[in-house]
């Protein structure tokens, strides 16, 4: 008579990520999902609040007989400029419930938006899985992700590439240029320098240094940051995570001088390299807005344009809140950013994105 009620979920608790065990059981129902990202581990959560000081509210919806049956990591963000939000999954480009049946999907859409409330967060941003519920807003156009199989070696790989980027790598490859991996705090500090760099370059503010350290420790070896040099200078970094046979590029970047030396260039083709003998076989280039300069770079790669599906839900009366650099209100505040100093930048920036999420 109970077997029915011990297959379906009876209840939901807030995770303690500071317990091993609870860590662990999360993260081995994550990696045996289909469905699972790196931003759904209990890892990733843990290195956002951490890195940026907002708090993680990750939820477990439970059967009868104690077996996971979803999970939906979330992320308070709170910002004196851009409001508050809870978020899933804070500063991923995914996240989202991640559920085996209906019933589980709801009652953690139920509770996640109840939670909003309880934190006073007028918004709420689900960045992936599956419908939350009829209330919620649906976005498909903002956002698409670019992803694609890696060739088997250098040569197959190069010929993956358009005839016009190919030709870009090519002579990214006979520049003079040295190229190393690592995830020691040289290379943190190394890589948080060229990123920083090319933010402010950018008009938008970095993220803080301690988010990137704590996302190195948290993955450990599921990490890494690839650094070009040119003459004994970083022109271009990027660290990346690694899972499940993909790798993800995910903060990278070069320096005013990494244009003109194709830095770039030879830093995404050497991660594919990488990437390979490290066992991966995907390569998952990121999301991009629609219609930006990045987009239409990843597709220069051999990247097909995929819409990523967000949903948002606003409380009554409330605006949906909008933090996008292309949103022409910033305009203005992005082209004095461009402007500061990378010393000042670097020293007001974390204040105001680590709000983002």
């Amino acid at each position: 008579m109970n077997a029915p009620m011990l297959s379906r979920p009876v209840g939901i608790h807030v995770a303690n990520l500071d317990d091993p065990i609870e860590r662990a059981r999360i993260g081995a129902y994550v990696h045996d999902h289909k469905h699972g990202t790196p931003f759904h581990l209990p890892a990733w959560s843990a290195a956002v609040a951490k890195g940026c000081g907002q708090k993680s509210h990750y939820l477990v919806a439970e059967k009868g007989n104690g077996e996971i049956a979803g999970v939906m990591p979330l992320t308070e963000c709170s910002s004196p400029l851009f409001g508050k939000a809870l978020v899933s999954a804070g500063f991923g480009v995914g996240g989202g419930i991640l559920a085996d049946k209906p019933d589980a999907v709801a009652m953690l859409a139920e509770a996640s938006w109840a939670l909003a409330g309880k934190l006073n967060c007028p918004t709420m941003e689900v960045r992936g899985g599956p419908l939350p519920g009829p209330e919620w807003h649906v976005d498909t156009e903002r956002y698409q992700g670019f992803e694609r199989a890696l060739a088997a070696d250098d040569e197959a790989e190069l010929l993956a590439i358009p005839r016009k980027q190919r030709a870009e790598v090519r002579k990214s490859l006979s520049n003079d240029l040295d190229v190393s991996t690592g995830c020691h705090l040289e290379d943190a500090q190394t890589h948080y320098a060229v990123y920083a760099e090319m933010v402010r370059n950018l008009g938008t503010p970095v993220f803080p240094r301690t988010l990137f350290s704590e996302v190195l420790r948290e993955f450990g070896k599921s990490s890494d940051i690839l650094i070009v040099r040119h003459r004994g200078v970083a022109v271009s970094s990027v660290l990346s995570l690694y899972w499940k046979g993909t790798v993800y590029p995910y903060w990278g970047g070069g320096t005013a001088a990494a244009r003109a030396l194709r830095a770039n260039d030879r830093m995404y083709f050497e991660l594919m390299r990488h990437a390979r003998e490290r066992g991966c076989t995907r390569f998952d280039f990121g999301r991009s807005k629609t219609g930006t300069g990045p987009a239409a770079y990843k597709k220069t790669w051999g990247f097909e344009p995929q819409p990523l599906t967000y949903y948002e839900r606003t409380a009554d009366g409330e605006k949906p809140r909008d933090a996008s650099p292309l949103n022409p209100k910033y305009r203005l505040q992005i082209a004095v950013w461009k402007r500061l100093p990378l010393w000042a930048a670097n020293a007001v920036g974390p204040f105001i994105s680590k709000g983002l999420g």
